[in-house]
């Protein structure tokens, strides 16, 4: 369903269910023969019964048709390869956050993701994850069932990210006095251009001396966002012709980027350090060059430092 100003989901619809597929892709990576990263919670987190519609789809979607007209095996595999490379560029942004002394960390709409129990924190790290009630709940709950525990102070912040987040992080024991390590990381398409630029203004604002930002920039413009969006239109009738269940549209979900700052330029106009890094160039770097133009390695991520 399109997007509303208040609208509201859990793990298998909507926003929620781009969590879902996210891990799926880290998941397929994980199982790889040589792996970038290593997301042993993904698997058991896309595996429970609910999700089996939004896993039927992805399936469908990567393995593709000879009627669709394009390399599903290709366009699946370069997904799967942006995920790899943006995972592990912000695990080694928290890696060196961490090794720059913070001890605090923010996890702007946490989704599935699993770095509070993956991840080697330093003795006195605190990770606040803030997203949904029901997208929290469902993580704790499968990872719990499977054994799992954090390997560090994990605490859930159940809000919206349109609503006043900070005083409910704050109420979860959040220091503004301490440098803090944030992480906007597959967010700022599903936020209307307003709520992106007061959580901005909040993280500046809740930002001691020292601390970090990491953002995910999603590159495309309008322009290329209406081609893309024509294709998956195409693409989507075809399928739907095929009887295969199309009702989960990822285009449905982004709000207009009209309006909005660019990351790099917001922070660096409050006094921040940033530093932008293309998608591509780090895949290259990372041994994973794109096999071709298309999305998702338009995208770009950006970091910055408040002195």
């Amino acid at each position: 369903m399109p997007r509303t100003a208040d609208d509201s989901w859990d793990i298998a619809t909507s926003v929620g269910a781009t969590a879902v597929m996210v891990a799926l892709a880290r998941a397929r990576e994980t199982s790889s023969d040589d792996p970038l990263i290593r997301d042993q919670f993904a698997e058991p987190l896309v595996s429970t019964p609910e999700l089996e519609g939004v896993r039927t789809q992805v399936a469908s979607w990567w393995a593709g048709d000879p009627d669709d007209d394009v390399d599903a095996a290709v366009g699946a595999q370069q997904m799967i390869n942006y995920q790899a490379v943006r995972t592990h560029f912000f695990d080694e942004y928290f890696t060196h956050a961490v090794g720059a002394g913070i001890r605090q960390v923010v996890i702007l709409a946490a989704g599935l993701d699993s770095r509070a129990y993956r991840l080697a924190w330093p003795d006195g790290t605190v990770v606040f994850e803030i997203d949904l009630p029901k997208v929290l709940e469902y993580k704790a709950e499968t990872l719990a069932q499977h054994g799992a525990e954090p390997t560090t102070d994990r605490r859930p912040v159940a809000v919206d990210l349109r609503h006043d987040w900070p005083q409910a992080l704050r109420d979860a024991g959040f220091d503004p006095a301490r440098p803090t390590a944030w992480l906007a990381e597959g967010l700022l398409p599903f936020l209307p251009a307003d709520a992106q630029e007061a959580m901005f203004d909040s993280v500046d604002e809740l930002s001691g001396s020292g601390s970090r930002v990491a953002v995910e920039i999603f590159g495309a413009d309008e322009e290329k966002r209406k081609e893309a969006e024509e294709k998956w239109k195409a693409l989507r009738a075809k399928r739907e012709a095929r009887g295969e269940d199309t009702s989960f549209n990822p285009f449905d979900l982004w709000f207009d980027h009209g309006g909005r700052s660019e990351p790099a330029d917001w922070f660096a106009a409050q006094g921040w350090t940033t530093e932008s890094v293309s998608a591509r160039d780090e895949a290259t770097r990372l041994g994973r060059t794109p096999q071709s133009d298309a999305r998702p390695f338009v995208n770009s991520f950006v970091t910055a430092v408040k002195p």
